[in-house]
């Protein structure tokens, strides 16, 4: 018999973490031990509990979000995190991955493929939902974005937190121009947030 893998639930949704709970207390070898409804409260469970797995979606609501609870969990070392949320944008994967995700499945996956995929997490072995692991082979296997060198400047500035009035004020330039070319990066980049747009920038050596 295998041995029980023990969860930690984190959504901020009740009935999604009711349905989930449902669905795997069908499994003889899961058991869930405690729920979050927030990444600050999945931060503090994940340390009294110790898990072998936190099932985190990304999207939390107010306070720290999925990715920066991931972060916290992940770096720990003791609790494996499996990513399952709605969102497949290239910023998101990327975001959680970084973070220390062990895993990242769609909520669209068949309830095998969930349980597969926690048992697999629960060992430390990665498991992707196909259209995840799409993106990531093909940002990993098309060229590196090129960015002009205002574009660069402005993706530094974004990398230290300013806003748009201050960058356009630290380059001499409009704020309607630092919107253009904001634009311009996110298309390039293929996100749509700011921070979407420093990670995908760091993760391709764009930024230091």
């Amino acid at each position: 018999m295998n041995p029980t893998v023990r969860i930690l639930l984190c959504d901020d949704h009740a009935v999604v973490r009711a349905g989930l709970l449902a669905l795997l207390g069908g499994e003889p070898d899961i058991e869930v031990v405690g729920e979050a409804g927030s990444g600050e409260e999945a931060v503090a469970l994940a340390a009294r509990l110790t898990p072998d797995v936190v099932l985190m979606d990304l999207q939390l609501g107010p306070g720290i979000d999925g990715v920066e609870a991931t972060r916290r969990i992940a770096a720990a070392g003791t609790v494996h995190v499996l990513v399952l949320t709605t969102y497949d944008t290239d910023a998101d994967i990327t975001r959680a991955i970084e973070a220390g995700a062990t895993g990242y499945l769609l909520k669209a996956e068949r309830p095998e493929e969930l349980f597969a995929a926690i048992r697999a997490a629960a060992q430390g072995r990665t498991t992707l939902s196909p259209p995840v692991a799409s993106r990531v082979m093909a940002r990993m296997r098309s060229p590196r974005p090129t960015l002009t060198d205002r574009e660069l400047d402005i993706l530094g500035q974004l990398s230290q937190g300013l806003g748009n009035r201050d960058i356009a004020r630290a380059l001499f330039i409009s704020e309607a121009t630092v919107k253009t070319h904001l634009g311009r990066i996110y298309e390039k980049l293929g996100v749509d947030t700011r921070a979407g747009a420093v990670s995908v920038a760091k993760e391709q050596r764009l930024l230091p």
